[in-house]
């Protein structure tokens, strides 16, 4: 029994890896704090295979909205290994501009979760994560696939854990839509949830 559950395990993996993207995708998401929706996520992939651009854009709902639209965008190039950030830039209304140009290795704040879209991880992986101001250290697993439901669809997802540091993040990817990131949940220190959750996609 232990056998076959190893081999369904390694079998999922392998299908999850073998999925990859389409070219061209976008994912409309919302942002839940607590249950309330505050914001309104718009993210774009284009990519031929060996290179790719991510763009995203924030627009706060309700009060939120005077904050004004914040825009982060990332490109690089595509490796054996995934994706290979070269220019990282975070645009917010009111702060400065923050860019950066991730080392050998490291990803970005928008490209950590496509990243997985084309390499997910079939055991624990550590990732370097650059976001302008400076680098931190990542830690995913993979924890099972379960069926999820969500505004974009019902999806039989790759389910990945964040183990590094005292919040609890998950993230949830869609192997039948080329691995799309279609859910991110995350527990703050405070006991604050925020939820990023697919309405949309759209090729």
């Amino acid at each position: 029994m232990r056998k076959l559950s190893l081999l369904l395990s390694l079998a999922c993996a392998a299908g999850a890896a073998l999925a990859a993207p389409p070219q061209r995708v976008g994912v409309e998401y919302e942002l839940r704090r607590n249950g309330s929706a505050v914001a309104e996520v718009s993210e774009r992939l284009e990519h031929d295979g060996k290179d790719y651009r991510l763009s995203q854009t924030w627009k706060g709902k309700g009060v939120y909205g005077l904050r004004g639209e914040a825009r982060r965008s990332s490109a690089g190039s595509i490796g054996p290994d995934g994706l290979r950030p070269a220019a990282f830039e975070d645009l917010r209304p009111g702060k400065d501009p923050r860019r950066a140009s991730p080392a050998a290795g490291a990803q970005d704040r928008l490209s950590v979760l496509w990243h997985f879209a084309f390499k997910p991880p079939a055991a624990r992986v550590t990732l370097r994560v650059a976001d302008g101001r400076g680098v931190s250290t990542h830690v995913y697993e993979p924890a099972g696939r379960e069926r999820i439901r969500t505004p974009a669809g019902e999806f039989h997802a790759l389910r990945l854990e964040r183990v590094d540091d005292d919040r609890r993040a998950q993230v949830w990817l869609a192997p039948e839509r080329g691995n799309v990131p279609v859910r991110v949940l995350v527990t703050e220190k405070d006991g604050t949830v925020v939820e990023v959750i697919a309405i949309r996609i759209a090729q």
